[in-house]
């Protein structure tokens, strides 16, 4: 393709003239001719039909001189650059405009034939060998008292019926060179706009292929070739965005699994050889166990991610209480509160407020983002947790007074295994994976989720969620469904 489809094109182009000329040479030459043939018989009949019913008639009533009637055939034949003949039944010549005959001098046409026309009013040829070259030669009969007197024949060259039918033929060559011209614009267009893009774009693929991702299509339009060069482009930037993510998945997989493994490889290196005495074995080992449930935890969350994909996540949708869950997920952190003396605060919009979402993948949510709040967070401060309704959704959102994050991270935090400079310091088990996992819950979902942070402030992450219609039968009047603050711990 990448050589021959211009040739065929040319080609087809070749092959367009090539049977163009030949069905004009042939085709078109013959049905010139034809039409020509047809159309000067037809006028000489009707002329030779004229002579018969008025000057043939009339010499034969006597009404006018024979002399009379050779001057008016000389003067025809001289204005229709033919030859007028007189004839009758028998052969013999009366009149002829050419050559007046001589009285006393008969001439006679041998083997003369009025059927030699057969079906039609004319022949063509040498008329009984009168002429030394082709001649189309048109009959009439002369009628007088319902009986055939003679016949008017009028002859004509056929090289001039010739020349007449190539001068037909001539122009019908020159629109044929017309339209091949023409025809040369559409070539032109599509060499321009089709074949050259066409290039590029194979040009392109190729250097795709190869694995040049990066390689710019020169190709710009608002037609078909230009949306398929905006989409190959497109799709190779995706590709090598995907691609860089790739190799820094697998950087950050392979630094976030060496750096637990040297630890454990190194402990138990040093309490076998005796670097670390036995009676610190109960200490090390206790590090080692961390660090395994540290492999653990990364491992889960990758298989997490993995299964977590907006398009292939199979969501048990159902009409839950979310403030019923908020109040478990909160009481799980209590010991974790406890030793950094951090408070959790609930503000709920009531006891009881339904949604309709997965129930355990939300609940995985929002122990993600509490768990992160309070990592985050500095000792003896506050989590808020808190949940509102607004035109058919439920906004819930996790608040923390820690360290924040920096303007310039907070569109990368939802990135596999990102971690801003601020928070490594803090997150020694983080596996980075906690936000990404949020994030496609959420999306899975077909909801949102939003940040607002201040660096030494705090960070508050809000999501939202489909609001039930079982809340519609719940009655406001209850006090039971007002707005509640809790302090859990």
């Amino acid at each position: 393709m990448r050589k021959t489809l211009y040739l065929k094109f040319i080609l087809a182009y070749i092959l367009f003239a090539f049977f163009g000329f030949f069905t004009v040479a042939t085709f078109v030459s013959r049905l010139t001719y034809e039409y020509c043939l047809r159309q000067t018989s037809r006028e000489l009949y009707h002329e030779a039909t004229r002579i018969a019913d008025t000057y043939a008639v009339d010499l034969y009533n006597s009404d006018i001189s024979l002399e009379t009637v050779q001057n008016q055939m000389e003067s025809l034949s001289y204005f229709m650059d033919t030859e007028i003949w007189i004839i009758n039944p028998s052969g013999r010549l009366i009149v002829n405009s050419a050559d007046a005959p001589d009285p006393e001098k008969e001439v006679i046409v041998e083997r003369f034939d009025p059927t030699v026309t057969q079906k039609n009013y004319y022949t063509r040829g040498k008329f009984f060998d009168s002429f030394e070259e082709d001649r189309l030669s048109v009959l009439a009969p002369i009628i007088n008292n319902y009986k055939t007197r003679g016949y008017v024949i009028i002859h004509k060259s056929a090289a001039q019926i010739d020349e007449n039918a190539n001068s037909m033929l001539n122009i019908s060559y020159m629109m044929l060179i017309v339209i091949l011209l023409l025809s040369l614009i559409i070539l032109i267009f599509f060499t321009e706009f089709v074949y050259k893009p066409l290039r590029k774009i194979i040009e392109a693929t190729e250097q795709y292929a190869s694995g040049n991702m990066h390689y710019e299509l020169p190709v710009e339009g608002e037609d078909e070739m230009g949306y398929l060069a905006a989409s190959l482009g497109y799709m190779a930037k995706t590709m090598a965005t995907f691609e860089d993510d790739q190799k820094k998945f697998i950087a950050n997989v392979s630094h976030d699994f060496r750096s637990p493994l040297t630890s454990i490889r190194g402990f138990l290196e040093a309490m076998l050889d005796g670097t670390i005495p036995p009676e610190m074995h109960e200490h090390y080992l206790g590090v080692v166990l961390n660090e395994t449930d540290r492999l653990t935890k990364l491992t889960n969350s990758l298989l997490t991610l993995n299964n977590l994909n907006t398009k292939g996540m199979l969501l048990q949708m159902t009409d839950w209480n979310i403030n019923d869950v908020i109040r478990k997920v909160a009481a799980s952190f209590e010991q974790v509160c406890l030793r950094k003396e951090i408070r959790i605060r609930l503000i709920l919009s009531g006891e009881i407020l339904y949604v309709h979402a997965d129930e355990e993948k939300i609940q995985q949510v929002l122990y993600n983002l509490v768990d992160n709040a309070i990592k985050f967070s500095s000792r003896q401060s506050e989590i808020e947790i808190e949940t509102t309704e607004k035109g058919g959704k439920v906004f819930v959102s996790v608040r923390d007074n820690g360290i924040g994050i920096p303007k310039d991270d907070q569109n990368q935090i939802w990135e596999r295994f990102y971690k801003s400079d601020h928070s490594r310091g803090k997150d020694k088990k983080g596996t980075g994976l906690g936000l990404s996992i949020v994030r496609e819950i959420i999306r899975a979902h077909g909801e949102n989720i939003s940040l607002v942070s201040t660096p030494g402030a705090g960070s508050k992450f809000t999501f939202t969620l489909k609001r039930s219609e079982l809340n519609d039968e719940l009655d406001d009047d209850d006090p039971m469904y007002k707005d509640i603050i809790q302090d859990i711990i």
